[in-house]
């Protein structure tokens, strides 16, 4: 058990120098950028990304980056993800779009 842990600890520390790294890179190139959200989405994404230790910048460059990455990334999935992938069977008809949003107003509308 000790091992795993001590492995769990060397992924965590990894991707923390992988995020430190692409914020140094990114901020080196980071440009203003004006947007304009509706007041009530603005302060529930405030909220979240205080919960989380980001700003709310941090939160939407990464939603972009995420949103345009190319397809077919070079990065590869992690052998424990490829592991996951298909263990879960969702019942037919089953819209997580939906579900998704029904939790995250639950979540962020209380």
């Amino acid at each position: 058990m000790l091992h795993v842990i001590g492995l769990f600890r060397f992924d965590l520390l990894n991707q923390n120098y992988s995020r430190i790294f692409e914020l140094l890179k990114t901020r080196a190139m980071a440009t203003k950028l004006t947007l304009t959200v509706d007041k009530d989405i603005i302060e529930l994404a405030k909220a979240y990304a205080r919960k989380n230790g980001r700003s709310l910048s941090a939160l939407i460059e990464n939603y972009l980056r995420a949103l345009t990455q190319n397809e077919h990334s070079k990065e590869e999935l992690s052998p424990k993800v490829k592991k996951l992938l298909g263990s879960v069977k969702a019942p037919k008809g089953f819209d997580y779009k939906k579900e998704l949003e029904s939790e995250l107003m639950g979540k962020y509308t209380k």
